[in-house]
């Protein structure tokens, strides 16, 4: 009854496009336009080697939640999986720790709103922004949830139009060369500035970490998806369709950036973007493009917030969590849930006043650690929901992860490669002091709940 009634009183206000543009949305954060020029400084054109490798591993493990999202649509997703297929803990575990990541990725994002916003008002400090920011969202979370995602809809929309855009405008500069006196680019500048890979094997294998981390968020699918309208359709297309598109637009933005611009100048004078639509001579091309990414951030940090209110109120249902959280407002929103998330938030505001120009790598490495998490928590899920059924049951299975269960230990393996890089990398080994003091919070809060 629980279940049934949580959808019931949920999710009425959500259609496909939302569902599929929300997953979007999440997916194509700031790591594409803000984190990009960072990732390619560090393998140069193979980053989209990077690209495709990690698209790889986050199709495994999509289409592990799509298996056992498909097979029960329940609200709350992954982190109602592990509590029944791995155990309570692991149920508390996924969903405490995908809540931290949401909150984490919130404040790389509000910080990010803070610079983008100095281009304009150079004079308005950075915490005063992402202190509205945090406001304005919080607002809109609380109204009801077709509010939320029409707001995410024509968010994610615009970031989508500018991405496809600059695409279209580099390939009519390449092939054709508009703005380039009619003399079509060609592609050397993908080998001529020290090769293909200028910082060798090396290069490729420490960028995989920030390519993991721009591509966290996908996994949205599964919580709105468990409340989709008719989920054995859309779950199945909502997940194939995502990791496609967004390996079009990082490898396709990514690929055009470096074809036009030797590799190791791109982000040097301003976002690789802006010099693009320059390029062809778009008046206010730096505006626009400013205003893309604000969108950009302002989008993935409104789904950050609407998953942090859900994945509460899910974690109170399973008694994973105070029943605080289980309470909806009358426009049936988890309330108490998002402002509790929004009072964290508030850590960043402070964060962005102390260290302004730290805060966003340190965050994006913890953000990368939490998402590990809930990554390797779906495919060990997938792997116990797979040997709970009979081997009928496994054939009447309509979205069955292929090449199951050896590409859960590959994707597990490659998961676990990343942490380990991480170790290596200035900025990021921090994350790893942080990850076990949280597991150890977690599983300290886990024990004194079992005892009552």
């Amino acid at each position: 009854m629980g279940k049934h009634h949580e959808s019931e009183k949920l999710q009425r206000g959500l259609d496909n496009r939302h569902i599929q543009l929300i997953a979007l949305g999440g997916a194509i954060g700031v790591g594409l336009f803000y984190g990009s020029s960072a990732t390619i400084q560090m393998a140069g054109p193979s980053i989209l080697l990077s690209y495709i490798i990690g698209g790889i591993v986050i199709f495994t493990i999509m289409r592990a939640l799509g298996e056992m999202a498909v097979d029960e649509p329940i609200s709350g997703s992954f982190s109602s999986y592990a509590h029944r297929y791995l155990g309570p803990f692991a149920g508390y575990l996924s969903g405490w720790t995908y809540w931290f990541m949401w909150v984490v990725v919130g404040m790389a994002e509000i910080t990010v709103i803070g610079v983008y916003v100095n281009y304009w008002f150079p004079d308005i400090p950075q915490w005063v922004t992402a202190l509205a920011t945090l406001i304005v969202v919080t607002l809109i979370n609380l109204m009801n949830v077709k509010a939320f995602g029409e707001f995410e809809f024509w968010l994610a929309l615009i970031k989508v139009v500018a991405i496809i855009g600059m695409i279209l405008v580099g390939l009519g500069i390449i092939l054709f060369g508009f703005g380039n006196g009619g003399q079509p680019m060609g592609l050397d500048n993908l080998w001529a500035h020290g090769g293909f890979m200028p910082n060798g094997i090396e290069g490729i294998l420490l960028s995989l970490v920030l390519v993991m981390f721009s591509f966290g968020g996908v996994e949205l699918v599964g919580i709105t998806a468990g409340e989709a309208k008719d989920p054995h359709k859309s779950i199945p297309s909502a997940i194939n369709n995502v990791v496609w598109r967004i390996l079009i637009f990082y490898i396709g933005a990514l690929g055009i950036m470096m074809i036009l611009y030797p590799w190791n100048e791109v982000g040097s004078n301003g976002s690789p973007f802006v010099l693009i639509f320059d390029k062809i001579g778009i008046p206010g091309a730096a505006h626009i493009i400013n205003f893309v990414v604000l969108t950009a951030a302002l989008s993935a940090f409104n789904s950050g917030m609407f998953s942090t209110g859900r994945m509460l109120y899910n974690l109170s249902l399973q008694n994973n969590g105070p029943k605080y959280f289980g309470q909806l407002n009358k426009h049936q929103t988890p309330r108490r849930g998002i402002l509790f998330s929004a009072s964290f938030l508030l850590v960043a505001v402070f964060l962005n006043y102390i260290i302004p120009e730290k805060v966003f790598m340190f965050i994006s490495s913890v953000a990368t650690v939490a998402v590990i998490t809930s990554w390797t928590i779906i495919l060990l899920t997938q792997i116990k929901f797979r040997q709970s059924k009979t081997k009928d049951e496994v054939g009447k299975l309509a979205f069955k992860m292929p090449l199951h269960p050896l590409s859960n230990y590959v994707a597990l393996l490659f998961l676990a490669f990343v942490i380990v890089l991480m170790a290596f990398m200035d900025g990021m080994r921090e994350a790893l002091y942080v990850a076990p003091v949280w597991f150890l919070i977690l599983y300290v809060g886990y024990r004194m709940k079992t005892r009552k």
